[in-house]
Formats: structure tokens, C-alpha cells, sequence
């Protein structure tokens, strides 16, 4: 007989652990043949896996021992369901089957590690901000997405993102720029695969270190000029930022100045500088984010010129008059300040010659009354001071002849015929002239009959004497002076009677 004996008929199952698994977390596939009664025995061959989510296929084959195999995948990189199916290929006793099982793959936890170099750092030095992204075991695997930096000290908050490469992202910032302990935090966003996370870490800013540089304008100056003194206060490199604050300008040998720094710069300016050479010491006093530094620098000032000029008063005057000589002077600009010293005031002519006054307010005067009549030039030389240069002006003065008056007398009078008569003649300066008037006076005598002419010679007092002997008459004296070189003509009658 024959007995005929076909394949029998096979069920397969799978099942998979863990389930739910994580990102990247192995899982294991466990698929288990079995024949269906009334076949029995135990089936052999290999079985495939097949698992998908629609996005990520993983195929793996494992060989049957006992009716049972399993196999093990890393390979579930993206979250979702997963529907595995195990197909068992069958042996020459037991037909093929197929079985199916789901896989949950949810979004793996993650941990998020924040970096900053250089640290510390100084105020606006570039700082660069570094995020990791890493699953947390047992999930493996690369996160993708972005990640949000924010750095804050309370005042100053920087924030910047990121976007990782390889699980990692860099982002570099210069806004850094008041000095203290910044809070960094670095906040990954997630993806389909991967949950959020944050991570902290702490940079240190410390004050930049700075340079002033100081200089003035101009260089050289004349004493009195104005001279403005301007600081540039800078950090240095790796700092950056515009340092606030003041500016202390010593300046050796004149005054301090104070001055606040805009965008960097200060500036002050004096007049209050005599020639000479100063040294200039710029100090900035620092502050909350810059240190502080100083620079120095020599101003060189130099004597100012001047201009004198001198004038008369009065202009013209008469001999013997009082006369004053004023002579102003002053700085050249833009040279400035109070003039000190002396003039020289150089007089030619006749009763001129050399006076000397000292300058007080700009202004030396001196005066004379010695001045002949006639014009005489005068120069005024300023013998200068430390601060200020020699100069020299001119004028003329033009003296006039002083007017005179003339008084006649005679004596005795009346005087008995026969009788020598002295006749006298005063002459004097009129005012404001003054001085003695010399030369001659010209006396005539007459009565309308007898005419008598005599000249007498003026005396150290201004006096003229004459005489003559007189005969019976009434007889009209005039006497007439004749001037000289600074006195003019004059005259006067008398009246002598002769009994």
C-alpha cells in the first residue's frame, strides 16, 4: 500500500521586547513556529523580520532552533508604531507562515550639556556658547533640530540659536558686554525622534582692561592761548565696547581739569597756561566694565608777542605844561593774559630823554614837564616778561610855546625930576605853561615929547631891570617881551609921573 504524507501546516507568532521602546534602544524580535494539529513535530528553517513604521524598514533573518528564534536591532531610529511581521520560509515538513506583532518606538530622552570659551572673558570679547545634545541611555542615536542660547547677568541678555550638526552647535557672541556672572541656558527644541532638554552653565565677564591716549591742540601754543587737552580712552583688544566715565587732566605747573567721556573721548580746554613746558597726566577714573589707565603728554607754550602802542596827553601841550605818556600793551592773539613788566619811553628833543614805568592791567604811564617847545618823537619799548615777547610803538608830541603875561612898574613913582627911575618888568608863563621865560624886554618911555628906548636882559626869576633919569613929564612905560623858543610875546604899560 502506500501512505502519502504532506507538508503540514505551520503557525507562526512574534512578539518583541521591550515594548514600548526608545529611540535606538536594542529590541529583541522573538518569533516561534509551531505545527497546526494534527501535524506535530518541530519546524526548521529561518524566519524574516520585517519592520516598519513607514519611515524606517529593518530586515533581519534569524534560523530556527526548537521552533523558536529571535533576533536583535538597534536599527528603530524614529519614532512610531512599528508593524513587524515574521515570515517563516518553510522545510521540506512544514509549510510557510506568517505572523505580525506592533513595536511602539517612542522619542528618546535627551540630555543637554552647555559650554563657553574663553572663560572668563573680558567685556565684548567674543565668547563662543557650545551645545551637545545626547540620547539618554537607552536611547542611541543623533538629535537634529535647534538649540536657543540665552546669556543673562540681569543687565545685559544675549540670545542666539543654534542648529546642531552631529549633535553638537556652536554660536559665538560679542554682545557680552557689562561685566558680571552670566546664566547661560541652552534649550534644545526636540525633533520627531528626540525629546527636549536644557542644559546650564556659567560664564564669568571681568572688566576690560583699557588705554588713554592723550594729546592737544594746538601743540605748540603762545601764553593765553586756548588749549584744549582730548583723552581717547580705548579697550583692549580682546575687550571692545565704548568705556564711560571721566577724564582727570593734571596738568604740572597749571591747573586740573575734569571732563566726561562721550563715545569714548573727553575734552577740556584752559587759557591758563604761561610759556614753558607742561606735562599733561590723563587719567580715567574706570567703570563697571572697563578698568581704568592714564596717558600723558607735553604741551610746549610760548611766549605770546604783543603789540604796544603810546599815546600823549595833551596832544599838543605847552611848554612847561604836564604831559603823560601812556603806553598800552597787549597780547597778540590768540595769545591772551595779563602783561607784566616794564616800559621804556625814549623822548628826543630838548628836554626829553629816557622814563621808565612798570605795566599794571597792561597800561605803563609815566609824565614830564621838561619838554621844549617844538615835536618830539616818542618810542615806547615794552622790555617784555616770562610770558610775553618785547615790542614797541611811537608817537609825537608836539609842545607849543607857553604864553606869557608881562607887568611893568617903575619906582619910584611918583619921582622928582632929576630923580634915576628904576622900571622893571615881571614876565611869567601862563598856565598851564610853566618855567621861567628868558631873553630880552624892550622898554619904552615916552611923555609925547621925549622918547627913551632900553632893553633889559630877564634874570633867573623872570625879571627885567632897567633905569633912566627922568625930567618933569607924565611919561608912559611899555614894555614889551620879546619870547624865545618857548615862550611867546607879551606886554604892559605903566604909568610914571615925574614932579
Amino acid at each position: 500500500d502506500t501512505q502519502t504524507v504532506t507538508q503540514a501546516a505551520t503557525i507562526t507568532t512574534v512578539s518583541s521586547t521591550p515594548d514600548p521602546s526608545v529611540v535606538g534602544q536594542p529590541v529583541t524580535f522573538t518569533a516561534t513556529v509551531a505545527p497546526v494539529s494534527p501535524g506535530t513535530g518541530t519546524p526548521t528553517g529561518t524566519v524574516t523580520f520585517v519592520a516598519t513604521d513607514g519611515v524606517t524598514t529593518v530586515t533581519l533573518t534569524g534560523t530556527l532552533s526548537g521552533g523558536t528564534t529571535s533576533v536583535t536591532t538597534s536599527g528603530l531610529v524614529t519614532a512610531g508604531t512599528y508593524t513587524v511581521t515574521a515570515t517563516y520560509s518553510g522545510d521540506a515538513n512544514f509549510t510557510t507562515s506568517t505572523g505580525t506583532d506592533t513595536q511602539t518606538v517612542t522619542q528618546a530622552a535627551t540630555i543637554t550639556t552647555v559650554s563657553s570659551t574663553p572663560d572668563p572673558s573680558v567685556v565684548g570679547q567674543p565668547v563662543t556658547f557650545t551645545a551637545t545634545v545626547a540620547p539618554v541611555s537607552p536611547g542611541t542615536g543623533t538629535p537634529t533640530g535647534t538649540v536657543t542660547f540665552v546669556a543673562t547677568d540681569g543687565v545685559t541678555t544675549v540670545t542666539l540659536t543654534g542648529t546642531l550638526s552631529g549633535g553638537t552647535t556652536s554660536v559665538t557672541t560679542s554682545g557680552l558686554v557689562t561685566a558680571g556672572a552670566y546664566t547661560v541656558t541652552a534649550t534644545y527644541s526636540g525633533d520627531g525622534d528626540f525629546a527636549a532638554s536644557t542644559g546650564t552653565d556659567t560664564q564669568t565677564v571681568a572688566q576690560a582692561s583699557t588705554t588713554t591716549t592723550v594729546s592737544s591742540s594746538p601743540d605748540p601754543s603762545v601764553a593765553g592761548q586756548l588749549v584744549t587737552f582730548t583723552a581717547v580712552v580705548a579697550p583692549v583688544s580682546p575687550g571692545a565696547g565704548t568705556p564711560t566715565g571721566t577724564v582727570t587732566f593734571v596738568i604740572t605747573g597749571g591747573p586740573t581739569l575734569t571732563a566726561t567721556l562721550s563715545g569714548g573721548t573727553a575734552t577740556a580746554s584752559t587759557t591758563a597756561l604761561g610759556a614753558g613746558s607742561f606735562p599733561v597726566t590723563a587719567t580715567y577714573s574706570g567703570d563697571a566694565n572697563f578698568t581704568s589707565s592714564s596717558g600723558s603728554d607735553t604741551q610746549t607754550v610760548a611766549q605770546a608777542s604783543t603789540t604796544t602802542t603810546v599815546t600823549s596827553t595833551p596832544d599838543p601841550s605847552v611848554f612847561g605844561q604836564l604831559v603823560t605818556f601812556t603806553a598800552t600793551v597787549a597780547p597778540v592773539s590768540p595769545g591772551a593774559g595779563t602783561v607784566t613788566g616794564t616800559v621804556t619811553f625814549v623822548i628826543d628833543g630838548g628836554g626829553g630823554g629816557t622814563l621808565t614805568g612798570t605795566v599794571s592791567g597792561g597800561v605803563a604811564s609815566v609824565t614830564t614837564n621838561t619838554l621844549d617847545a617844538g615835536v618830539h618823537n616818542v618810542t615806547a619799548t615794552y622790555g617784555g616778561d616770562a610770558n610775553f615777547l618785547t615790542s614797541s610803538g611811537t608817537d609825537t608830541q608836539t609842545v607849543n610855546q607857553a604864553s606869557t603875561t608881562t607887568t611893568a612898574t617903575s619906582f619910584p613913582d611918583p619921582s622928582n625930576s632929576g630923580d634915576t627911575v628904576a622900571i622893571l618888568a615881571f614876565v611869567s608863563a601862563v598856565a598851564p605853561g610853566s618855567g621861567i621865560p628868558t631873553g630880552t624886554v624892550n622898554f619904552v618911555v615916552t611923555d609925547g615929547v621925549t622918547t627913551i628906548n632900553l632893553t633889559g636882559t630877564l634874570d633867573g626869576s623872570g625879571v627885567a631891570a632897567v633905569s633912566t633919569p627922568l625930567t618933569t613929564g607924565i611919561y608912559t612905560i611899555t614894555a614889551t617881551y620879546a619870547g624865545d623858543t618857548n615862550f611867546t610875546t607879551s606886554s604892559d604899560t605903566d604909568t610914571q609921573t615925574v614932579v
